[in-house]
């Protein structure tokens, strides 16, 4: 394969993110790898979203902007843009998040040069203002679905997946964790994700405050995962969320 011309589908879901998206967008449009598409779902946005994904497409005909009537949910948003993908490889950023501009060059290479079928990298934190925390979240070597259940370690942010050998997915109608339950079904077929570790993306948290909020909207929909998504007997559930919980506490307050 020459993957100097393999398309790479960007899915991106957004709602009401007027002062995130443009930032968003430029972090892909100054990839070193030119060959993709930036399929951006709207979600019902009722500020300056829409106006804004508008000039965007008038200004990259690579980014394709789809206005969803209503709010459903990020994953129904994601599956939108999974079914009108055209690329082999598919990856995914949220519409505050942001690329280091080798992102997409390098994890391809990577991906190509092993045969991987299911990638993530590193990434670092950012405020909600932007600016770069000095953490980074380092991706282990391999993950498997057990180790995915102990350690919730790979950012959305991060992945890239060759549907060619995965073949067609899409995400569990979940308000939250869609991304989690996703990776633990292609996870549970036998497919590995391989870790590259280098920090090539940036992820955007929220004040202190919300921040422990969203960790225990996380916990509780992580606990719904393991019972309810992979109906795991309780105490295998009780086994996993405790180490769920120490590796959150990890990620949280380790610098690296």
């Amino acid at each position: 394969m020459a993957i100097e011309h393999t398309l790479v589908s960007i899915i991106t879901p957004t709602y009401c993110s007027e002062k995130t998206i443009e930032q968003t967008i430029e972090s892909v449009r100054n990839q070193t790898y030119p060959h993709w598409e930036m399929i951006i779902v709207d979600d019902g946005s009722t500020d300056q979203t829409r106006r804004l994904l508008r000039e965007a497409a008038a200004a990259d005909k690579r980014i394709r902007p789809i206005f969803l009537e209503g709010n459903h949910g990020a994953a129904v948003a994601r599956n939108t843009a999974l079914d009108l993908a055209q690329g082999r490889y598919v990856a995914f950023l949220d519409s505050d998040d942001c690329w280091k501009p080798k992102k997409l060059d390098e994890q391809l290479r990577f991906m190509e040069m092993h045969q991987y079928e299911f990638t993530f990298t590193g990434y670092e934190l950012m405020s909600a203002s932007g600016n770069l925390l000095n953490k980074v979240i380092s991706a282990p070597a391999r993950v498997t679905y057990k180790r995915m259940l102990k350690n919730t370690i790979v950012g959305c942010l991060t992945v890239m997946i060759d549907r060619e050998k995965t073949g067609s997915f899409h995400m569990p109608d979940l308000r939250a964790r869609q991304d989690l339950a996703t990776w633990l079904s292609l996870l549970k077929k036998g497919t590995v994700a391989y870790g590259l570790d280098e920090t090539l993306a940036e992820y955007r948290i929220s004040g202190k405050a919300s921040l422990s909020g969203n960790k225990w909207k996380a916990a509780k929909k992580t606990w719904f995962v393991y019972r309810r998504v992979e109906r795991l007997p309780l105490w295998l559930s009780c086994w996993y969320f405790c180490n769920y919980a120490a590796n959150a506490v990890i990620k949280r307050f380790i610098s690296i």
